[in-house]
């Protein structure tokens, strides 16, 4: 079965086609923002205009706008395609993908820039390869004492080097690619935003 990767929950706008384990064909690119304008022309680029027999979508958590951008593609595609649409996470991707390259870590945080000064962060374990409590928003400060002694990784590392420099720390994006490497539990989540935080607008009682 070949399978479109689409992520753009970051600043990374990342495609990939898969096939039977395998790396049929990707783009990648750090776009900042303007997903939307990137990201259909970056798979029409693929081998076949991308076309697959499943999609694969970045829930999030992060950028808003580049959640959604993504997830809408995706649903779009899987329509007219007639093909399955399914989610992962951001954070294990990322955790999976430092533990693929990373063989001797056996435990990390993913820390992603979050929203009003806050990061989503979540850890993650290898061998196997599961996570270590749910995913939360917090404020720097507080996800500095969370981290412990444990390496972080992702985009909102700067956040907690800012406060202490000797934070084990990694600066990453998500890859496309790196979908080979989840286990199939974590590629199986509905396609709809991972927000990470409660929203800001309160219903009227």
């Amino acid at each position: 079965m070949r399978t479109l990767v689409l992520d753009t929950a970051t600043a990374a706008c990342s495609v990939a086609l898969i096939e039977d384990g395998h790396i049929v064909d990707a783009r990648h690119d750090v776009v900042g923002r303007g997903h939307a304008e990137h990201l259909l022309p970056m798979v029409a680029e693929l081998a076949e205009s991308g076309r697959a027999d499943a999609i694969l979508v970045d829930c999030g958590p992060g950028s808003f706008t580049g959640v959604r951008v993504g997830i809408a593609a995706a649903r779009g595609l899987g329509l007219g395609w007639e093909v399955p649409v399914h989610g992962y996470s951001s954070l294990p991707l990322l955790a999976a993908a430092h533990f693929s390259n990373h063989p001797d870590c056996e435990a990390l945080a993913v820390v992603l820039e979050g929203g009003h000064g806050e990061v989503f962060m979540q850890h993650f374990a290898t061998s196997p390869f599961r996570t270590l409590g749910d995913l939360s928003s917090q404020r720097p400060d507080a996800a500095l004492i969370t981290l412990g002694e444990l390496p972080a990784i992702g985009s909102g590392v700067r956040h907690l080097t800012a406060l202490d420099s000797a934070v084990h720390a990694t600066e990453a994006l998500p890859r496309a690619v790196d979908a080979l490497l989840l286990p199939t539990e974590f590629v199986r989540l509905a396609p709809r935003p991972i927000y990470g935080r409660a929203p800001d607008a309160k219903p009227k009682p």
